[in-house]
């Protein structure tokens, strides 16, 4: 998936490694008992996450939180996905020191000792001070003045808590079975570097635009896998100039293996299965510009917004709003992509909140659905086509089995390794020599690619290619 993700953006400057230098705590001096406006936004936030379970992501790119001062904005994104991140550890921290520990608590006063603690252990340039007195008169505007005096006094003893820094951090402030199932697939060692990387602020990837944007972007880092990728740090001029788009680089990278053919054969028809936001669409109208593309989206208000950001593309790229699992068109596509809808546990750097609902049993409803979405999406293939599945879990049951399992129900079906499109893609400069060196490190016996977080610098990935 190739969501775009503003509120890296937003944090590029003051996060690092889950601690923000708090800029806005100058700019509110002196407002006695007031709350910053940063930490009121974050709190609102992590109140409708937790209430309604809308992504936090979504809900930071809101014209409320756009309206903030840069200092703000900054200040509240980290607050949030800091929050999100260290949850499951700052509960149990949280709750030796309530008087009832198994009391069941309000949602607004569990958010707000939440948010206080995070900032007191986590964030080293926030006054202890303002911390504690601003969780304080949240939990009082929330409408549970009684609360007030337990969240004071709960706070001022975790204050005096040393700050965790233990090895084991990052493994405990993920679901036991989540990490389980990683060192048991990967080893203790990537394991490890998973959970790490979901601790920290992910970098924010740009796609440029156009050939001629390169220019204009000189200043920013070129990307570690793709040379039409750069990295964002502390300026956002590419991106109001509209000379690069936010998108993950393994995320480009899937369009990219799919989208890039040789001049000779060139695909006349494709079929992109999951299309929204559109990120991965457009590349392959990049690459092939020629090609009628045919972009599927279930949800109708995303298939708005994809029909709006695909528009300057033209009447070559249709978008349809349905159900790609539903798709009844035999042999018609060359190229076909299908990054279906999955877990997302390949994310939780950018979408902590996920830790926190995802249960093994959805991991098995996942699966049915992208089995179904794969079946249709091979269905749909031409004779000699080429199919891309992919997702951002890192999880078996919806990557290796779901393919083995569509595999097994079609005869015509045959994986390709995809080492020969990294080399292809390394012969025509798409790819970095050393993003084309990592990702034939990164190739399973089955010539899958599957992308760790932690070892590699995006996103977590699984890829296979199928021909018919």
């Amino acid at each position: 998936m190739d969501k775009p993700t503003h509120p890296a953006r937003n944090a590029k400057k003051n996060t690092v490694g889950g601690k923000a230098r708090h800029n806005s705590e100058q700019a509110h001096a002196g407002q006695k008992h007031a709350v910053v406006p940063a930490r009121d936004a974050a709190f609102r936030i992590l109140l409708i996450v937790e209430k309604e379970k809308k992504h936090s992501d979504d809900l930071l790119r809101t014209r409320t939180v756009n309206r903030l001062t840069p200092a703000d904005r900054n200040l509240a994104t980290a607050l949030v996905l800091g929050v999100l991140r260290w949850q499951k550890m700052l509960d149990a921290q949280l709750q030796q020191f309530l008087k009832r520990p198994n009391a069941k608590l309000d949602v607004e006063v569990r958010v707000a000792l939440r948010l206080g603690a995070f900032q007191l252990q986590h964030m080293d340039r926030i006054p202890a001070r303002a911390a504690i007195d601003e969780s304080v008169e949240l939990t009082k505007s929330a409408g549970h003045r009684f609360a007030s005096g337990m969240v004071n006094a709960v706070l001022r003893r975790f204050a005096a808590l040393p700050r965790e820094s233990s090895a084991d951090a990052a493994l405990s402030a993920h679901p036991a079975w989540m990490v389980e199932r990683w060192q048991k697939f990967y080893g203790d060692a990537a394991a490890q570097q998973i959970c790490e990387h979901g601790q920290k602020q992910p970098r924010v990837a740009l796609r440029l635009t156009s050939a001629d944007s390169a220019q204009a972007t000189v200043d920013l880092q070129p990307g570690e896998l793709l040379t039409a990728a750069r990295i964002l740090h502390s300026s956002d001029e590419a991106l109001e100039e509209g000379v690069a788009r936010i998108q993950d680089e393994g995320s480009q990278l899937v369009a990219e293996l799919i989208g890039f053919t040789q001049s000779n054969t060139k695909p006349k028809k494709i079929l992109d299965c999951c299309a929204a936001p559109g990120g991965k669409t457009m590349i392959l109208a990049q690459r092939n510009p020629d090609a009628q593309i045919i972009a599927c989206e279930v949800s109708e208000p995303r298939c708005a917004d994809l029909r709006k950001r695909l528009e300057p593309l033209g009447q070559r790229t249709e978008v349809r709003c349905t159900d790609a699992s539903l798709l009844h068109e035999k042999g018609q596509y060359d190229l076909v992509l299908a990054d279906v809808p999955c877990s997302g546990t390949g994310t939780l750097g950018r979408n902590p909140e996920i830790r926190h609902r995802l249960t093994a049993d959805d991991l098995l409803r996942q699966a049915e659905r992208q089995r179904a979405i794969l079946k249709a999406a091979f269905d749909a293939l031409k004779p000699g086509g080429r199919l891309i599945y992919s997702t951002c879990s890192l999880e078996p049951e919806e990557n290796e089995q779901v393919v083995s399992a569509v595999l097994g129900e079609n005869l015509q079906a045959r994986i390709v390794s995809l080492s020969e499109r990294v080399e292809e893609l390394r012969s025509a400069q798409i790819l970095t020599q050393t993003g084309a060196d990592s990702l034939m490190n990164a190739l399973t016996p089955e010539g899958y690619l599957r992308l760790l977080p932690g070892a590699l610098p995006t996103d977590g990935f699984f890829i296979a290619q199928i021909t018919r």
